[in-house]
């Protein structure tokens, strides 16, 4: 029996990037993985397919997530969903991973602009996860896809940045209100993405900007650099992944624990 058998997910955005290789592991561990889409229904419906092909289960499901009313879409859809295939609503990790990848630099920025990331990387994984909690089963997982920006000084995104530190602060808040019911909160903080569908911006491909941040690879370890660490694996545990600065001057990750309820 694989790890994650008889367990049920959410991942949002699960159709491409980050979010496409976490659905495909939770599937290839055992997981059926509900493939979240905003628009690009074909991506989400080629990350179902692949996980189909490698013997593993998983639906799409859309819904845009730039409002609260396309949050409670989404849940409507996935609780539906859920009934059709198991006979009840409950489900077990949540992956909050769909968001706006980048924003213009503050001059640049408008109100629409900054309204909208807000909308989409914080508002709604908060409201997702307020509508989906009651489904959720005790000793369920929510993760929460932050970014090693709010760690790393990174003024050409500010806008960006501060919703990903909402994002830990929503985390580390949310581990400490779902304690009780032994439901761990992680927020997952990689560095630079170069994917398919959103490659590294100009500034970041500077050689620099590389070799002071750790590649992030979807799906796979942290890139390592010299003087990387290996990082020790907590099982059950609630942690969040920080990126920190090292005399060198260049950034490493490492975790923070949770115990569910409070900081320590």
């Amino acid at each position: 029996m694989k790890r994650l058998t008889d367990k049920i997910a959410l991942v949002t955005g699960g159709g491409r990037g980050i979010g496409r290789a976490i659905a495909k592991r939770l599937a290839a561990e055992g997981a059926v993985v509900a493939v979240h889409y905003g628009a690009n229904r074909d991506a989400a419906e080629r990350t179902v397919r692949d996980i189909a092909e490698a013997g593993g289960r998983a639906f799409p499901v859309g819904a845009n997530l730039d409002s609260v009313q396309g949050v409670g879409q989404l849940a409507e859809s996935f609780r539906s969903e859920l009934i059709r295939l198991t006979g009840e609503d409950r489900f077990d990790i949540l992956v909050n991973n769909a968001g706006i990848p980048s924003s213009p630099p503050m001059e640049e920025t408008t109100e629409a602009d900054f309204d909208r990331l807000f909308a989409v990387n914080v508002k709604a994984p908060f409201f997702l996860v307020k509508r989906t909690l009651p489904m959720m089963r005790d000793y369920g997982r929510i993760i929460n896809i932050s970014s090693g920006v709010t760690r790393i000084a990174f003024p050409h995104l500010m806008a960006y940045n501060m919703t990903k530190g909402a994002v830990n602060t929503f985390t580390l808040h949310l581990a400490a209100l779902l304690g009780p019911r032994q439901i761990t909160v992680n927020a997952a903080m990689p560095g630079i993405v170069d994917g398919r569908n959103r490659p590294v911006a100009p500034y970041a491909r500077r050689t620099e900007a590389r070799r002071r941040h750790v590649r992030f690879r979807p799906g796979r370890r942290a890139g390592r650099h010299r003087g990387y660490r290996r990082l020790p694996r907590v099982a059950g545990r609630t942690m969040d992944h920080r990126a920190m600065p090292r005399r060198d001057g260049r950034f490493a990750f490492v975790i923070q624990k949770f115990n569910g309820i409070t900081s320590t």
